[in-house]
């Protein structure tokens, strides 16, 4: 058990969460589509979902989160973007139908500039990627920017600051210079980008947390 936790933690660390890279890159993507998947339908059950909704996932990572999406948006649209070229390809093959179906794009982008026009979406999401973004205030303005009037944002992560973190996750915070809110700091970062009505919801017995930012 212990071989194969620091296994998993010398692939995390060549690997690397901030922009996935390599073979290493590859394994840890593939893990995360897995270990995020509680996360992810938890935070996904926040947001009514129309057929015809154009829908972007910022830092799509492995593509999970994608294809979820496209279950619920029969006649939309869906984009991902990430900055890892490892990532952008393991999207693509996770949701290869999906993009020859001409549903779906995915793209080599990063937050600091999405390639895309003022209100492009109906929904927008971002799963454990938030603690990696270079800029978070200015960050959240180009997210709102690309939102539709009425638009949905949700930033999804496992973590937040909290008392009674364990000692691993402290660990993993301060090795990989994660950015990791409280509630209250979510709460003015999502005031000063301009998001109304924001929403924060957590689970009983998990230290997960969504950040819900309507446009």
């Amino acid at each position: 058990m212990e071989m194969a936790r620091k296994n998993q933690e010398e692939i995390t660390r060549k690997g690397n969460p901030r922009k996935p890279q390599g073979e290493e890159g590859e394994q840890m993507l593939q893990r995360m589509n897995e270990s995020h998947a509680a996360v992810t339908q938890w935070a996904l059950g926040f947001l009514n979902f129309g057929e015809e909704d154009r829908a972007l996932d910022i830092g799509c990572g492995g593509g999970a989160a994608l294809k979820k999406m496209s279950e619920k948006i029969s006649k939309g649209h869906l984009t991902g973007v990430d900055y890892s070229p490892v990532s952008v390809e393991l999207s693509r093959e996770t949701n290869a139908q999906d993009i020859q179906n001409g549903k779906m794009n995915i793209l080599e982008a990063s937050v600091e500039h999405l390639p895309f026009e003022n209100e492009s979406f109906d929904k927008i999401i971002t799963v454990e990627s938030f603690y990696f973004w270079p800029d978070p205030a200015e960050n959240l303005k180009e997210v709102r920017r690309v939102l539709k009037k009425g638009g949905v944002f949700l930033l999804i992560a496992d973590i937040y600051q909290k008392e009674g973190l364990r000692e691993s996750v402290l660990e993993n915070i301060k090795q990989y210079h994660l950015f990791n809110p409280t509630k209250e700091e979510f709460l003015r970062l999502f005031d000063q980008a301009g998001f109304t009505e924001t929403k924060i919801h957590t689970r009983e017995g998990e230290d997960w947390i969504c950040v819900e930012g309507k446009r």
